[in-house]
């Protein structure tokens, strides 16, 4: 009986480590797909079971157009190129940088 309970968590723990591979790997249209299906399926669950929230969730990740590195959707914004440097920076041109010897 430990053998069997022992042979469906591995199973379990690899079908997870698939999934995750799928979701940060596979492409993006793949990635909203499976997210609005499990935002459905928690929809369609019984009210007992609490998903509802998590379900808005899903589908509201799944309707986000997220940034060129699927991250926080702050890429490009005018806020990176607008920060000035410390004010114990120096900056010497590229050119003026001689080899040493």
């Amino acid at each position: 009986m430990n053998g069997v309970i022992d042979g469906s968590l591995v199973a379990l723990a690899l079908l997870a480590s698939g999934g995750y591979v799928l979701l940060s790997l596979g492409p993006r249209s793949l990635r909203r797909r499976l997210l609005a299906a499990l935002s459905q399926a928690a929809a369609r669950a019984p009210a007992v079971l609490g998903l509802r929230r998590m379900a808005q969730r899903l589908a509201a990740s799944a309707g986000k157009a997220h940034g060129a590195c699927g991250g926080c959707d702050d890429c490009g914004s005018g806020q990176a190129a607008a920060k000035t440097p410390a004010e114990g920076e120096v900056r010497v041109p590229v050119g003026k940088i001689g080899r040493r010897i």
